[in-house]
């Protein structure tokens, strides 16, 4: 999950709905993998519910929602005056030495590249649009194995009709007083092979018994019994590669989703991608096939399936190794010397591994704050976090949903100012209006368990971000007596002696839980002091809701990054891009031409890094300058103004 919440998109990519309907399929949840370093260990994969007519009324809630955001008419610039600095979140420090340069993050979308790096090590790219060939599976006999053929002609017909609904009846019962349990078994076993869709069971009536034949789950079991057949050679997941631009992964399973009236939880995928950026990963869906996939790419804007194989397993987040990036930073203000040393203090040393902006949401009030007041249990004022008025709202409606629950304190008045109900808010408010403002708890529980688990983990990082400041503040890049190694899973105190032969690389800091430990050193102490002061006891990190129990985890604190490469190009049109894209590649597009000169210049950068890690946070150690939305907004309105 190397960036877990989008840079600011002008443009919404949108999908064309010109598919036709397709069958629905059966959803298997997948379990999820844990992830060592991220919510605790784990990262909870997000499902939600394939619900047609709650799904109807969404799409017409989204075409309000987009017709008074233009009326509103409020610019992006103007809605993030009031948003988080990193000096807001404990991004404090910078471990190279350089010169720093100003240069524009996610100017375009295009801008911003990330492939999957599965775990074999291989990259993930689209290269390949083409379909799998057939199964060949054994013809089928002409007549059922003898043990099968334990029907009669009568019996077969009766079924037969059974099966088409023919039967007035409903069912159709055999007579096997005088056999023995292994002949009704072969009975059991023949109606539910010859006739799909037909259920058995067996019944005594008056000291006779009979096999009784019947539908499971009435005419919508029949389904052309054998039309949605899966061949026994083929793996029952069908794995492929999903290029997308400029949506979020959950987005984009949702629209899948949607296309092909399944349930999300039967897609599984390694880890979650930015919205505002190309992103090319691997995706798993169960018993779908090639070609309905493949068909999607006739009706989706902004989307490209391929590469599809079948395999027996699904995807379990976090088993990727990680993540390459290409990226371009636009309109440098640093000379070819500055870029130099740079990307070459990147190369070499790394850089603080952070977390990114993107944890801690983009208005006034931050979700670790929320975070806080869910760990204090103090669910009024988690409430009030999440509905009061704040500066900067980003959407018109929200603005006079939170005006209106500040006047009435009526979540039935605040929701019907929401075209979109599906939002935090308009969750949080519907569950107050099922449970009553005296049962926040279950009123909270609404919103999806990912969502609610985000804001705890959101204090969790904006403390790991003041800690690690605090420990490069006071001991630099080496490592030293008392900091904490990870050794065969386990953190170990260093002694002075051990320190002497590791370095900074090799650190890892604790996320707060109640299964960790402690620096030893001062700034372990630091910890303690942190969270009474935002009235938390660090020795009872159990929740009396098991949910929002936080175990804790470590992280590394300096990552260096693999397959660092970069350049400076010129160009004059600010509207091209200036990465050539997988799917242009396919489409046997010219990639882009540089000039020798150009207006803009730009420094285009390729490195890897591993899952958890936030990209943004290495392009900071590179221009030295603060890589918030607010930031980079500025930056972005004073260049084109």
């Amino acid at each position: 999950m190397e960036e877990t919440e989008p840079m600011p998109a002008p443009v919404q990519g949108g999908e064309k709905r010109v598919c036709p309907k397709e069958e629905k399929e059966e959803a298997v949840p997948t379990k999820k993998a844990r992830v060592h370093d991220d919510n605790n260990g784990g990262n909870p994969q997000k499902t939600a519910k394939d619900d047609a007519v709650e799904e109807d009324e969404e799409e017409k809630e989204v075409e309000m929602a987009k017709d008074e955001e233009e009326e509103d008419g409020e610019t992006f610039a103007d809605m993030m005056k009031h948003g988080l600095t990193e000096l807001d979140v404990g991004i404090l420090k910078f471990i190279s030495d350089h010169k720093g340069f100003s240069g524009i993050l996610k100017e375009r979308y295009s801008d911003f590249v990330v492939h999957e790096i599965n775990r074999e090590g291989k990259t993930v790219q689209l290269d390949d649009l083409s379909i799998p060939p057939a199964v060949e599976e054994a013809p089928e006999p002409e007549q059922p194995p003898e043990d099968l053929d334990v029907l009669t002609e009568e019996q077969k017909k009766e079924l037969g009709e059974l099966q088409l609904f023919k039967n007035k009846e409903g069912n159709v019962s055999i007579e096997v007083a005088d056999d023995t349990k292994e002949k009704r078994t072969q009975i059991h076993k023949a109606i539910k092979t010859q006739f799909p869709g037909l259920e058995t069971k067996t019944e005594e009536r008056e000291t006779h018994k009979f096999i009784v034949a019947y539908h499971a789950a009435g005419k919508k079991a029949l389904a052309a019994p054998r039309k949605h057949s899966w061949p026994k050679n083929r793996g029952s997941f069908c794995h492929f590669v999903l290029y997308k631009e400029n949506k979020d992964t959950m987005d984009s399973i949702n629209v899948l989703s949607k296309f092909l009236r399944l349930r999300p939880n039967v897609f599984s995928y390694m880890g979650t991608k930015d919205k505002r950026a190309i992103t090319v990963q691997e995706i798993a869906v169960l018993k779908i096939t090639a070609e309905r996939l493949s068909h999607l790419n006739k009706c989706l804007m902004n989307f490209k399936l391929g590469n599809f194989c079948y395999k027996n397993h699904p995807l379990k987040l976090g088993e990727l190794q990680g993540n390459h990036f290409t990226v371009v930073l636009r309109n440098i203000s640093g000379n070819d010397e500055q870029v130099e040393q740079a990307m070459s203090s990147l190369k070499e040393t790394g850089f603080i591994n952070y977390y990114g902006m993107q944890r801690f949401g983009t208005t006034a009030v931050p979700t670790y704050q929320v975070g806080k007041a869910i760990l204090r249990n103090d669910w009024n004022e988690v409430v009030d976090l999440i509905l009061k008025p704040r500066p900067g709202a980003e959407k018109g409606y929200l603005v006079r949903c939170r005006e209106e629950w500040a006047k009435s304190q009526d979540p039935e008045a605040a929701l019907k100012k929401l075209p979109v109900k599906r939002c935090v808010e308009g969750q949080l408010l519907r569950g107050l209006c099922m449970y009553g403002k005296k049962n926040i708890i279950n009123a909270f529980g609404l919103i999806p368990r990912n969502n609610r688990l985000m804001y705890i983990h959101s204090y969790q990082s904006v403390v790991w971000n003041t800690m690690v400041s605090r420990r490069i503040e006071a001991f630099g890049l080496k490592a030293v007596e008392g900091d904490l190694v990870l050794r065969g899973g386990t953190a170990h105190i260093l002694t002075a002696e051990e320190a002497e032969s590791l370095s900074i690389q090799d650190i890892v800091m604790p996320l707060p839980g109640y299964d960790v430990i402690y620096p030893s050193h001062h700034v372990g102490k630091g910890y303690r002091e942190m969270l009474t002061a935002d009235g938390l006891d660090i020795d009872t990190m159990r929740h009396k809701v098991k949910d929002y129990s936080l175990a804790g985890a470590y992280r590394r604190v300096v990552i260096r990054p693999s397959n660092v490469s970069w350049s400076v190009i010129q160009y004059d049109d600010p509207r091209i891009s200036l990465v050539h894209t997988d799917v242009e590649k396919l489409e046997d597009k010219p990639g882009p031409v540089f000039n020798t000169e150009g207006k803009y210049r730009a420094l285009r950068m390729e490195f890897s890094l591993p899952p958890s890690t936030y990209a943004t946070m290495a392009i900071r150690e590179v221009l030295k300058m603060d890589t918030s939305i607010k930031n980079q907004t500025q930056l972005n309105t004073t260049w084109f103004n």
